[in-house]
C-alpha cells in the first residue's frame, strides 16, 4: 500500500495520478462551485418535475405545470392572426388601387404578398422577381398585359392562357414559318432588331419594314411598341422574354413559343392575390 504523497513545493497532496512525471495536486474545488454545482443538480430536477421531460414509450412526462410547447406556439399564432385580422378584412374589402393609396395597408400587404411570392412564384420568377429566359421580369417597366395594379391582380387571377380558366388572358402569335417565307423571315427579323439598336444588313431593313407592316402591325402596332389588349410586346425597347438578336427573333416568328402561368385565384383566394398584386406593384415597373 503506497503513503500519501505530498508535493515538495506546494505542500498539498497529490490525487496519486502521474502523467510522465507530473503529479496532479488534490486542491479541493472553491465552496462557491461546488455551492453552484449542487443548486444546478437541484435546478435540474425541480425543472423535469415541472416541465416536460422525460421520454416514454408514446409520449413524455407532462409536467405538474402543464406546459406544452405546441400549445404555447399555437398561442402566438393565434395571437399574431388576431393582430392582422383588422388588416385582412380591409384588404378583403377595398381594391388593389385603395390599398395602395393607404400607407399602413399597403405596408401590411407588401409583406404579406412578399411572403406569397415567395412560396408560390419564385420557381419562375426568380427570387428576386427578376425572371428569366421564357419567364418575364417583374421589375422593369415593360408589361405584355400591362403594369397597373388592377391588371396584374387580373393576371394573377386568371393566369396566361390557363385553358381550365375561362377568363384567362389569351393570344397567340400565328407561326409565320407557314405563312411567309424564309427571306421574307430573314427581313423581318433584322428590321424588328434594328428597331431596339441591334445592327444587321442594313438592306434587308426597308423590306423587313413592308413584312412588319403587312403581318405585324396588326398587333404590335405601326410604330411596335406593342398592344397590352392582346398582350403583343412592344418591339423597340431592349427587352426580349426569349432573346435579343436576329436569330432568337426569327426563332420566334417561325414558330412561337407561348408561356402559359397558372390562374391562382383557386390556390390563393382573393385576398392573397391582391396583396400579391401589391407586392409585384410595389418592385418599382408598376405603371
Amino acid at each position: 500500500m503506497s503513503s500519501e504523497h505530498i508535493d515538495e513545493v506546494s505542500g498539498i497532496s497529490t490525487t496519486g495520478h502521474e502523467w510522465d512525471g507530473i503529479r496532479e495536486l488534490n486542491n479541493p474545488l472553491p465552496r462557491w462551485w461546488v455551492t453552484t454545482f449542487y443548486i444546478t443538480i437541484v435546478w435540474a430536477i425541480g425543472y423535469t418535475i415541472a416541465y416536460p421531460a422525460w421520454p416514454m414509450l408514446t409520449s413524455a412526462t407532462r409536467g405538474v405545470l402543464g406546459y406544452s410547447s405546441r400549445n404555447h406556439v399555437k398561442n402566438e399564432l393565434a395571437a399574431a392572426e388576431a393582430a392582422k385580422a383588422k388588416y385582412v378584412a380591409a384588404v378583403e374589402s377595398k381594391t388593389v388601387s385603395e390599398i395602395a393609396a393607404d400607407d399602413a395597408l399597403r405596408e401590411f400587404a407588401v409583406a404579406a404578398g412578399g411572403a406569397a411570392f415567395r412560396v408560390n412564384c419564385v420557381q419562375c420568377h426568380g427570387s428576386g422577381a427578376q425572371g428569366s429566359k421564357g419567364f418575364p421580369n417583374l421589375n422593369d417597366d415593360d408589361w405584355l398585359w400591362g403594369g397597373k395594379a388592377e391588371q396584374i391582380q387580373q393576371t394573377i387571377t386568371h393566369g396566361i392562357r390557363f385553358a381550365s380558366d375561362p377568363d384567362t388572358r389569351v393570344s397567340e402569335m400565328p407561326a409565320f414559318g407557314d405563312i411567309i417565307t424564309a427571306d421574307q423571315i430573314a427581313q423581318v427579323s433584322t428590321y424588328v432588331a434594328s428597331l431596339s439598336g441591334l445592327v444587321g444588313d442594313a438592306s434587308l431593313i426597308e423590306p423587313g419594314a413592308n413584312v412588319f407592316a403587312e403581318n405585324c402591325a396588326a398587333c404590335h402596332g405601326e410604330n411596335a411598341k406593342g398592344n397590352k389588349e392582346l398582350g403583343a410586346p412592344d418591339l423597340t425597347d431592349a427587352i426580349w422574354l426569349y432573346g435579343p438578336g436576329e436569330t432568337a427573333i426569327a426563332a420566334q416568328v417561325r414558330a412561337p413559343k407561348h408561356g402559359v402561368m397558372p390562374a391562382w385565384i383557386g390556390r390563393l383566394g382573393e385576398t392573397k392575390v391582391k396583396e400579391l398584386a401589391v407586392y409585384i406593384h410595389s418592385l418599382g415597373g408598376g405603371e
